[in-house]
């Protein structure tokens, strides 16, 4: 039994610390927009980040489809826990990550859906996410209903011009 202990105690760690949130891991408490959120997480003690979804742009608020994409990612995240893979963090000091859901990829399934564009820009080289808009963009789903959508960064240079 002396000889078992250790082994019992390494293994009780080992589960405890797999049951233990991860620093990247934590619930969506509110969605500010279509590409947008804030999560809580618990690294060591419990914060609040904001997390901006890499690779894509939706619509803004104030913009055609602006509503629903927020609608749509509420839908898919609010109070839900979350994996967060960062990848950089951007000039807001928000977390620019990829978020998974049940083993499902948040930014794609938002292009997927029809509620954001495939943000080239940022993301030139993602496969994933230019399959999603061009299958959107196909089936004609979401803002893709539309004969002729803005992309938000066009709307934005517009807001800025006038």
């Amino acid at each position: 039994m002396r000889k078992l202990a250790p082994l019992l105690c390494a293994a009780v760690s080992l589960l405890a610390a797999c049951s233990a949130p991860r620093p990247d891991e934590g619930r969506v408490v509110g969605v500010t927009d279509g590409d947008t959120l804030r999560v809580l997480v618990q690294d060591p003690t419990p914060r609040e980040i904001r997390v901006r979804l890499h690779g894509i742009d939706a619509p803004e608020r104030s913009q055609a489809f602006g509503s629903r994409a927020r609608q749509e990612l509420s839908k898919l995240v609010f109070g839900k826990t979350v994996r967060v893979e960062k990848v950089d963090t951007d000039r807001y000091g928000r977390t620019v990550a990829r978020l998974f859901v049940d083993g499902t990829d948040v930014n794609a399934e938002m292009v997927r859906r029809g509620f954001a564009w495939w943000y080239r820009r940022y993301a030139p080289d993602d496969l994933e996410l230019r399959r999603a808009e061009e299958a959107a963009r196909a089936s004609k789903v979401g803002l893709w209903r539309d004969r002729s959508p803005t992309p938000p960064w066009e709307f934005r240079a517009a807001e800025r011009a006038r």
